[in-house]
């Protein structure tokens, strides 16, 4: 009989939600070593790895989890967390051309998820590139902000974003 992954991936994001994060990686990785199962469940496995992973600080330790994750295929809402997780953990790790490529990849993959362009634009920063970070946080602002200042001035933000050096 094939082994139900959901009930151990809940167990272990309780485990996690209280902090017991070795608990939770032996749960998933007890659950990794089980036989027959599909590539989609032990991307969510290593999905839910990494995810550990990065709640206890172990950033580097999380990376090949992310990775294989994707690499196996994960999809969806899943796909979306670990692309913003591993774009996230290798800007942390100081690896900007990794971090870029990832929340990039993420922006294309899930254009309305807005936390791709902060995290990208954090990036951006780091690699000395302020422009484009400004840019990017003033365009994601303007689409996303519900203050009515915000909106009234809309226009004129988006046409400053792409404009920032320039003087009239």
């Amino acid at each position: 009989q094939r082994m139900d992954i959901d009930p151990h991936i809940a167990a272990a994001a309780a485990l996690r939600t209280q902090g017991a994060y070795g608990e939770a990686r032996s749960l998933l990785h007890a659950a990794l070593a089980e036989t027959g199962l599909t590539g989609a469940e032990q991307a969510r496995l290593h999905y839910q790895l990494a995810w550990c992973c990065d709640a206890a600080g172990d950033e580097a330790e999380a990376v090949p989890f992310y990775e294989r994750a994707l690499a196996l295929g994960l999809a969806g809402e899943e796909r979306s967390g670990a692309l913003l997780g591993l774009g996230s953990t290798y800007r942390a790790l100081g690896r900007y051309a990794d971090a870029e490529r990832t929340l990039a990849q993420g922006m294309a993959d899930f254009p309305d998820r807005l936390e791709f362009a902060a995290f990208w634009a954090i990036t951006r920063y780091n690699q000395q590139a302020s422009a484009d970070a400004v840019r990017l946080l003033v365009q994601a602002l303007a689409a996303s902000s519900a203050n009515p200042g915000i909106q009234r001035y809309r226009r004129a933000l988006l046409f400053y974003a792409d404009h920032l050096d320039e003087v009239w």
